[in-house]
């Protein structure tokens, strides 16, 4: 890094100041600033990753200023069948076809597959959403398993210890509100990890395919009787509480051992 940029730690590439306002995401920013829709200090800029000082230049977009946009936080009930993602070459449901009514660009927190079900997130604020989905931070995500067939008590301890994966070793879990019906079994599991299809590779390392999963808990927040497809606002507390919890577990990670 250049002396020059040590000294100036406000400045940012462009495409990445306008990604943190909550203008727009990184890759639709690099389009803006390619296609000469943006000016700094009145002059257009093409290179996304020229660098600038976001409290002391002037940046516009179409001929309108950038100002810092108002910060968002909301709930999804995401339902199966929708893919965490803006557009599908394949012409699948996406989740912002459920989101419209935010009338804002946001990103989700996080990533539920096609078949998951349950709370995704989304927010315009990056740090929140780098906060609480980064696997440094050791969110808590609780899901609700159905899956055949069905578990012993050893299996669902194993999944509580952790369990060996393609990827490494898993940390450990929680295991509870365990019963069966005949072949299934039906539980609840709290990770902190956020790995691809963590949870359905965890309980088929112990010999049980995944039939339902549904999230039903990030951090603090619960998806409680949100009604499928909908989306509501964070309350402050919830924000606030996220942003705790993040906070505590990563200071808890970075505390030496003793």
């Amino acid at each position: 890094m250049s002396r020059a940029r040590e000294s100036e730690p406000r400045r940012r590439g462009l495409e990445r100041i306008l990604s943190k306002l909550g203008v727009c995401s990184r890759s639709e920013a690099r389009r803006l600033i390619q296609e000469g829709r943006v000016k700094v200090n009145r002059v257009v800029i093409v290179d996304p990753e020229a660098w600038f000082d976001p409290e002391r230049d002037e940046i516009q977009v179409d001929g309108r200023a950038v100002r810092a946009a108002e910060k968002l936080y909301y709930a999804l009930h995401k339902p199966r069948g929708y893919i965490t993602s803006r557009t599908d070459p394949n012409e699948r449901l996406t989740v912002y076809a459920l989101i419209e009514s935010i009338g804002a660009w946001v990103v989700p927190v996080g990533r539920l597959d096609l078949d998951t079900s349950g709370l995704l997130l989304f927010t315009n604020d990056t740090q929140f959403a780098d906060l609480v989905s980064s696997p440094a931070s050791h969110v808590e995500k609780t899901y609700r398993v159905e899956c055949s067939p069905r578990l012993d008590d050893a299996a669902l301890q194993r999944l509580a210890r952790g369990v060996e994966l393609a990827d490494g070793p898993t940390r450990p879990a929680r295991v509870a509100e365990h019963t069966h019906r005949g072949p299934v079994s039906r539980f609840e599991i709290t990770i902190t990890e956020g790995r691809n299809r963590q949870v359905r590779r965890m309980v088929k390392e112990v010999g049980a395919k995944v039939e339902k999963l549904a999230r039903i808990a990030i951090g603090p927040v619960q998806l409680g009787d949100l009604a499928a497809g909908t989306v509501r606002p964070l309350t402050g507390a919830e924000v606030r509480a996220l942003i705790a919890a993040g906070q505590r577990a990563a200071s808890t990670q970075r505390r030496p051992a003793t």
